[in-house]
């Protein structure tokens, strides 16, 4: 490990005469010059430079002006067993005007190539300054081929979050809301090119309302990041006063986005308290979900396909959306007898060996429902005292650090989990994934942005109210189409592919969750939203838990097409593919990061698991070109198995010389095992 402070003129390193300062941490290295604008390094073998100049990284963006420099006139060092922190003071003057930075840099010793920033603003001057934002790490990274980033945030689009950076490229990547029903995500984004890439973020305890811009400018031949913390109102600085930028990160490495990820979920464990679940056997089972008869399903419909459910080897059962009066009045509407035929629906399921999982959307209740009637002051509601419109739901949103809300939610887990006897809970809808500032006095918060901030602690209740109940309890959080949002990681303990809109989503997501939460089950969500519906081979490969919506005996009459129905064709797959997912159980393996999700041909994912190696590639057409088989041992010889063809072909493959040339469509799924061990 490296952790030093260098200048070019040692001497004047206490001095405004300095040329520029550098700290280094294992392959970064963070230099400073005499403006306070930043070159950021990797020493990482093959690395090239990111961009040869200095740059303006940080600024205060005010209607009096814009202020990007800052003279250098003092750096001071301080160390402790946990690293070493260094000060930097320089100072603005024009017009009249004098305004101090105060830039800190930490490095960690069990965090290389990484570095922890922070920089505070102190008006000295007696003219007032109107701040409207704050840009901090704006870095560039030059390029003569696509760059690939990582900007994992939530808009109603449904983007991809891995997105070549072409000419004329823009995107804000606010962590707010967005639109009516999206917002959130993961407070980082990176840019990779084939020899390295380089990440900034936050390093906050929670979600802050900041902007992660990724912008790429026609001719140029460079991409910039950068984090903008925007106000709602301009902030008057006064002379005295002090603007602070949130805690921040720079890190760099090679390959795609899961070394960057991985390394920022560990800083945010060790140091912010951030905990992911470990999932228990339950929620890596394969599911068969009731989505397939939609909102007007009846018990009859649901009961009725148990028998072939079990059969099929499924072990979950998901009730989903339409058994409710409306959001918000969770009670049973008049297709049921009430509380009875949801407790038969769960009696059913367990008689056959199954557990039973129920849908639900929380914090959303329709206007004019009981709920609302009853407790009008759970609302949340925005600067113009309006309450925030769920489109998706024709909903509002309810104030989730409201008390009242809280406590009609813990009452409606205590009726799924205890009275009507589900086993777990699928939390449902993109509007749960972020909410806007709660200006409702009723909540009792110190800032309206405190609910953004604090929206974790409501599925914290949920997730241990489940688990008080049945400590085996699956909590799934799915907010549709969105970058889950970091924060509400540890109240859930299975991930989803969450309505992905092609295969290539479900493999991306897979690979996010297994560098962020690697001991999380990832359920791949049903196999009907993969590429023509029957991707098992994306499911299986990239060790999710496989899942299905299908309909049978008939089908559902209210659905274009074949209303999912189990056609022999499609249930002599799930056979095949159900058993491949119970004997691998491939979704309890650990992800592998061994290939680069965008410049490795063919896409390719590792699982590790009871000794063995599972490789998935992925191509529409393969010809036989060579691939490496990367992490076998040299000197070693290994027996590769085509685990899901028919026949089960295997042959050998020799460590020291690790290419195959297979030709396939879709997908080549292979076990690789030490002979040894056959």
């Amino acid at each position: 490990m490296k952790t030093k402070l260098s200048a070019i003129i040692g001497a004047a390193l206490m001095t405004a005469a300095c040329s520029y300062t550098s700290v280094t941490n294992g392959n970064i290295t963070l230099s400073v010059n005499d403006d306070m604008h930043y070159k950021v390094i990797s020493s990482a073998e093959g690395a090239d430079v990111y961009h040869s100049d200095f740059q303006a990284a940080d600024a205060i963006i005010a209607d009096e002006a814009l202020i990007d420099s800052w003279k250098l006139r003092e750096v001071k060092e301080c160390g402790c067993e946990e690293g070493k922190t260094y000060t930097l003071y320089g100072t603005w003057k024009e017009d009249g005007y004098e305004i101090e930075k105060i830039l800190t840099v930490r490095t960690l010793p069990d965090f290389e190539d990484m570095v922890l920033i922070s920089s505070s603003y102190v008006n000295h001057s007696d003219k007032i300054l109107t701040v409207k934002a704050l840009e901090s790490n704006k870095l560039s990274v030059k390029s003569d081929e696509v760059i690939w980033s990582f900007q994992p945030t939530s808009t109603a689009r449904r983007d991809d979050w891995i997105l070549p950076v072409e000419e004329s490229f823009y995107q804000k990547n606010f962590l707010g809301m967005n639109n009516t029903d999206y917002g959130g995500g993961i407070p980082m984004v990176t840019l990779w090119r084939r020899d390295a890439n380089i990440s900034t973020g936050l390093v906050e305890p929670d979600l802050k309302l900041i902007s992660m811009p990724v912008k790429k400018v026609r001719y140029d031949d460079f991409t910039t990041m950068s984090l903008l913390q925007e106000f709602e109102e301009p902030v008057l600085m006064h002379k005295g006063d002090t603007l602070k930028t949130w805690r921040q990160f720079i890190s760099v490495g090679k390959g795609d986005f899961f070394g960057p990820l991985s390394q920022f979920a560990k800083f945010m464990q060790a140091h912010q308290g951030w905990q992911p679940q470990a999932s228990e056997p339950e929620a890596f089972e394969a599911v068969w979900c009731a989505w397939g008869y939609e909102r007007k399903f009846t018990v009859d419909e649901v009961l009725g396909t148990l028998p072939k459910v079990k059969e099929l080897g499924f072990k979950w059962v998901d009730v989903d959306d339409g058994f409710q009066i409306a959001e918000g009045d969770w009670e049973t509407n008049e297709r049921f007898n009430g509380a009875k035929d949801m407790r038969r629906i769960t009696d059913a399921i367990h008689s056959h060996g199954l557990k039973a999982k129920l849908w639900w959307a929380p914090l959303a209740a329709d206007p004019g429902t009981r709920a609302l009637r009853e407790n009008p002051d759970m609302l949340l509601m925005d600067a113009q005292g309006a309450p925030e419109y769920i489109t998706w739901w024709d909903s509002w949103y309810l104030s989730p650090v409201n008390k009242t809300t809280r406590k009609y939610t813990i009452d409606l887990v205590e009726r799924f989990i205890g009275e009507w006897g589900f086993d777990g809970l699928k939390l449902d809808g993109q509007h749960l994934n972020c909410c806007l500032p709660d200006h409702n006095h009723h909540s009792g918060l110190e800032y309206p942005e405190e609910a953004v901030e604090r929206l974790p602690e409501f599925f914290e209740d949920i997730f241990n109210k489940a688990r008080e109940i049945k400590p085996y309890s699956v909590v799934q959080i799915c907010p549709c189409g969105c970058a889950m949002n970091f924060f509400l990681t540890p109240h859930m303990n299975q991930a989803v592919a969450s309505d992905p809109t092609s295969s290539a989503q479900i493999r991306m997501k897979r690979k996010v969750y297994g560098a962020m939460c690697p001991e999380m089950a990832y359920y791949a969500d049903h196999v009907e939203l993969s590429d023509e519906g029957n991707d098992y081979g994306t499911q299986i490969g990239i060790g999710g838990v496989i899942g299905s919506k299908f309909t049978w005996p008939k089908p559902n009459p209210n659905v274009r097409g074949d209303g999912y129905l189990l056609t022999p064709e499609k249930e002599a797959a799930l056979k095949k593919w159900v058993s491949i997912y119970n004997e691998k159980m491939l979704s309890k393996g650990e992800y592998l990061n061994l290939y680069d999700i965008r410049f490795d041909v063919p896409e390719t994912h590792t699982i590790s698991k009871d000794g063995a190696l599972y490789y998935a590639f992925y191509a529409d057409n393969w010809d036989g070109g060579q691939i490496e088989l990367r992490g076998l041992d040299a000197g070693k010889e290994y027996i590769v198995t085509e685990y899901a063809s028919d026949n089960r072909h295997s042959y050998t493959v020799d460590g020291d010389n690790p290419y195959i040339f297979p030709t396939f469509e879709r997908n080549y799924l292979i076990e690789v095992k030490p002979a040894a061990e056959e």
